[in-house]
């Protein structure tokens, strides 16, 4: 364990002390911004039952930059320490295979829900400046924030298992973006084909708009939480073998 942490600090740092990561967290605070703002400006032309969180998640502008943030956050894991070397001298070392994914995954995925914090104090930020009520309720929040969290954990082993694939941070990137696009059309397929086929059942499981939306309303469901942490174990365990191959095949 004490290994496990060694590494994942240093692959943590590699993200605070590196200026693309505080970029990456610029652009989230600046998108999320402009949801909220968008938001914001239909809650006035249009008044709606629905919260501010979830229009503001709800729109196609959150699902553009959210989707975004998982190759940029995990591109470079494994394919920049296999273009330049790193890796191989890494595998090397007396560490288990577990401990060099499970460090690289666990640094992505604390430096996203870190990355995140800054939306939070967006949505406060109105309410303490114009001294008006907030347009959520607490628990609407944080059945949001749980859903990114949950939404975090696959995405991000699905970042890690593209990056140990190749030694291009842009193919990484790119085949991390091709799954998450993927597995986000795949929400749409009920819709287009209508709720009559006997698959329609699957496709409302893994949709992540439907996730997005029902805990957004402050909906707590279980389903999604099996989902997601099942999805993110069975990629790591790709991942871990992948790695594992490139190890013994030194």
């Amino acid at each position: 364990m004490s290994t496990l942490l060694i590494l994942l600090r240093k692959e943590f740092k590699s993200f605070i002390y590196n200026p693309f990561g505080w970029v990456v967290v610029a652009a989230i605070t600046l998108a999320n911004g402009v949801g909220i703002s968008t938001a914001m400006k239909g809650l006035i032309d249009t008044p709606s039952q629905y919260s501010l969180t979830f229009l503001t998640f709800h729109s196609p502008v959150f699902w553009f930059w959210f989707l975004f943030v998982f190759p940029l956050i995990t591109m470079r894991l494994f394919a920049e320490e296999e273009r330049s070397g790193t890796l191989e001298t890494l595998l090397t070392a007396p560490v288990k295979t577990w401990h060099v994914v499970g460090s690289k995954y666990l640094a992505a995925l604390i430096f996203f829900c870190i990355a995140l914090l800054p939306t939070v104090v967006q949505f406060n930020l109105f309410g303490w400046v114009a001294d008006f009520p907030d347009a959520w309720t607490p628990g609407e929040m944080l059945s949001t924030y749980l859903v990114f969290v949950l939404m975090g954990t696959a995405f991000t082993a699905i970042g890690c298992f593209a990056s140990a694939l190749t030694s291009s941070q842009i193919i990484a990137g790119l085949l991390t973006l091709a799954f998450l696009v993927l597995l986000y059309f795949f929400g749409y397929v009920p819709v287009i084909w209508g709720s009559a086929f006997r698959g329609v059942g699957v496709f409302d499981y893994i949709s992540s708009q439907n996730h997005m939306n029902n805990f957004a309303l402050g909906w707590l469901d279980t389903q999604p939480v099996v989902y997601y942490l099942s999805l993110a174990a069975t990629v790591l365990f790709l991942t871990y073998h992948v790695v594992d191959y490139r190890r013994w095949k030194r």
